[in-house]
């Protein structure tokens, strides 16, 4: 398998997207913040550490970015898509988390949007497992399953909003070349020291 090119940003993503090219990526898999506000502090306990962090950062997208995203990549995949206002589409992606099953603090299901015009598709990964360093942090599993049944090989692959950086390993593991950004330094460092050490450990097994 080729080796993957991840490039990862420090920045916001909207003046970067400016810069960009009609079309430069192939698909764009991204999960902005939602702009529930308060609202995260509702898982109780384990949401609650990350309250005070969260309020700080921006609401919900602009019209802007959305326009940007569109011009950017030819297909897109938007978690938290039932919160943005986005064309009507057929194809969407539910995710569902069977640990969450039963409890009304945390949702067991999650929406994404996604630009493809097939019929839509239900996947189930638990979402524990792992150390979490970001509130709305999904699996690799998750994202190598996006990969695999959206992404064709030779795909360039655009995050604007990296959070804890699954989708950076998953494109290092699956051979994909990934830009993504993440304006927060915090989660920024966080993201690329769990990539870096991803990718020592591989190497320690090869």
């Amino acid at each position: 398998m080729r080796r993957a090119n991840i490039t990862v940003y420090n920045e916001d993503c909207l003046p970067a997207m400016r810069r960009m090219k009609d079309n430069e990526f192939d698909l764009a898999i991204v999960d902005p913040d939602y702009g529930l506000g308060a609202k995260i502090s509702n898982g109780g306990t384990w949401a609650a550490k990350y309250t005070k962090k969260e309020s700080n950062l921006g609401g919900c997208p602009t019209e802007g970015y959305f326009n940007e995203l569109f011009r950017v990549s030819r297909n897109q995949i938007i978690w938290g898509g039932n919160y943005f206002n986005l064309p009507p589409n057929r194809h969407f992606i539910a995710w569902h988390k069977p640990q969450m099953d039963g409890m009304h603090t945390m949702s067991n299901v999650e929406y994404a949007w996604s630009s493809f015009d097939e019929n839509a598709r239900c996947v189930s990964f638990n979402n524990t497992g792992y150390r979490r360093i970001h509130i709305t942090q999904k699996p690799v599993k998750l994202y190598k399953w996006l990969l695999a049944n959206y992404a064709k090989p030779g795909n360039r692959i655009l995050d604007t909003h990296l959070g804890s950086g699954s989708i950076a390993i998953a494109c290092w593991d699956l051979g994909f070349d990934l830009v993504g950004y993440e304006i927060d330094t915090d989660y920024y460092n966080a993201a690329i020291d769990r990539l870096r050490k991803h990718q020592a450990q591989l190497r320690l097994e090869i």
